[in-house]
């Protein structure tokens, strides 16, 4: 007898175009953290995270993310929406924290954009092994 194929079938879902909503608000977003970041922590979320520090932002943004993939691996849909807002959020947060601005991030997504993400990755993965790429941490 065959196994029945219980994975589940990706969505699809039309790609934007061009300029859309979703750009713009996490632009808006973006800001409302950047308006903050001298505001009162007493009245402030994001005031009150920037307040303590790039490792608690950062930890912060861990813990949303890890948040994020639980409620994927559950199947979860409307959570993982939920979740993935506040990633985003925390996200900015971690920005602002960092000095990065938004239009740094589209500016190196638009640069990657219409290249295949294997051959995107190869070429850090040849960076790091060559030592040029010196300022990541990460593991190839």
């Amino acid at each position: 007898m065959a196994k029945k194929d219980t994975r589940k079938k990706p969505m699809l879902v039309p790609v934007p175009t061009g300029p859309t909503e979703t750009a713009a608000v996490l632009d808006r977003l973006w800001g409302v953290v950047m308006s903050r970041r001298d505001a009162d922590p007493a009245t402030s979320h994001s005031a009150r995270l920037l307040s303590r520090g790039t490792a608690k932002v950062a930890q912060k943004f861990g813990e949303e993310a890890v948040e994020c993939l639980i409620e994927a691996v559950a199947g979860d849909r409307a959570a993982l929406i939920a979740e993935s807002g506040d990633v985003l959020y925390h996200l900015i947060v971690m920005w602002v924290d960092a000095g990065v601005r938004a239009d740094e991030v589209w500016a190196e997504l638009a640069r990657r954009e219409g290249t295949s993400g294997l051959t995107e990755k190869a070429t850090r993965v040849q960076k790091l092994a060559i030592g040029l790429s010196s300022r990541t941490r990460k593991i190839p």
